[in-house]
């Protein structure tokens, strides 16, 4: 459908815990269309509805290559102890910091037709899943860093040429 401008860290929209999707109607569709338009470019792993302005609960990913989506994602088994993992945020840009993210990651939810999607999968695919998970639960990445660290973002934030 369209590729969406992203929404950048002080937008109220990505605070906003996304609310389930009851129905599958064309604005859904619309929406997934979005969601996977959007993700689809290098160096984008995922993206969660709120990062486009909608509070509905949905996500896009783009893993190896491929482009696939969830709707109503619930994180529905974690594995392993948490590791430090680099991440970077798409509604964040420019920042890189180390955040604990579990090395295995279950998500449970339903395509277009209503369907039961279940995703698992460790690295990258792994760390999408519990970050988009945040996105949809009005988090994001910044929150999970240390006091000293969420600090040294901010400030940096402060001074970015996009903020």
């Amino acid at each position: 459908m369209a590729i969406r401008e992203i929404r950048l860290f002080g937008d109220p929209v990505l605070r906003t815990v996304c609310e389930p999707i009851l129905k599958i109607d064309d604005g859904v569709r619309a929406l997934v269309a979005d969601l996977c338009d959007t993700v689809a470019f290098d160096g984008r792993a995922g993206l969660a509805s709120t990062q486009i302005g909608y509070t509905q609960r949905a996500f896009s990913l783009h893993i190896d290559g491929e482009v696939s989506y969830v709707l109503n994602p619930e994180i529905v088994a974690l594995e392993g102890d948490p590791v430090p993992t680099g991440e970077g945020c798409l509604s964040v840009p420019e920042l890189w910091f180390e955040v604990m993210r579990h090395p295995r990651a279950t998500v449970r939810g339903i395509d277009l037709d209503g369907a039961e999607v279940v995703i698992s999968g460790e690295g990258l695919l792994a760390q999408a899943l519990q970050h988009e998970c945040d996105h949809l639960d009005g988090k994001l990445y910044l929150s999970r860093l240390d006091r000293e660290t969420r600090g040294e973002a901010m400030r940096r934030i402060r001074t970015a040429s996009w903020f």
